[in-house]
């Protein structure tokens, strides 16, 4: 198998859990295409099971290298329950962007074109300083490349009440769909409009807060968004 320039094989491993049971065909698991999903996206969903029922939550998360991070307040539960487990908290972490809706003539072929990233593993709490120094600005700048560079550091009292987990990506997968409906032969005939909507996420113009100081310009990061 080739490897990428850090050594990493260019596609993850499929396992029984990152396998899809449907459409096998749209299941993927290389390496760039995944980071490149993580890259886009600002939010994942984080699943893990508390007291025996399945808890999913939203966050901001951040990718280091073949590394994910998610934070949150030191009393937050998945943070809280990661510190107490052994040797860690066992969660699902997704990312999911739809690229287009697809119409089709029946109701039922219906659907999305979309990317997503499904990471199996165990989240740690970070405890070095400079791990979780290094996580915080991942988080920023995986927001607003460069941002990090640009605003105040967390402080000793933030850093105290902030929590970061890790999670490696190592039983990871991605799954697509492109492309237009796929209609019965029957229902070609029929009298409905059919085709895709794409749907993109846009930018606008950087809104200055009310207290901006005068003479403060838009940062070059910001108008290259």
């Amino acid at each position: 198998m080739t490897e990428t320039a850090d050594r990493h094989p260019r596609t993850y491993t499929p396992t029984d859990r990152t396998v899809p049971t449907r459409s096998r065909e749209r299941a993927a698991y290389d390496r760039e295409m995944v980071h490149s999903i993580l890259d886009e996206g600002y939010v994942c969903h984080l699943g893990f099971v508390r007291d025996g029922a399945p808890v999913v939550l939203p966050t901001l998360y951040g990718r280091v290298g073949e590394r994910l991070y998610v934070h949150g307040s030191t009393g937050s539960r998945p943070l809280r329950m990661a510190g107490q487990a052994d040797p860690g908290l066992p969660v699902c972490l997704t990312v999911t962007h739809v690229d287009g809706l697809v119409l089709a003539r029946s109701a039922f072929h219906h659907s999305l074109n979309y990317r997503s990233v499904v990471v199996h593993g165990v989240a740690h709490p970070v405890t070095d300083p400079e791990e979780k120094r290094r996580a915080l600005d991942a988080l920023v700048d995986h927001v607003v490349p460069g941002r990090s560079q640009d605003s105040r550091p967390a402080d000793t009292k933030e850093l105290a009440a902030t929590a970061v987990l890790r999670l490696d990506l190592a039983e990871v997968s991605a799954k697509l769909r492109t492309g237009g409906p796929n209609d019965e032969p029957e229902d070609l005939g029929l009298p409905h409009w059919t085709g895709v909507v794409p749907v993109r996420t846009v930018h606008g113009a950087p809104l200055p807060a009310d207290d901006l100081a005068p003479g403060i310009g838009v940062p070059d990061y910001l108008t290259t968004l």
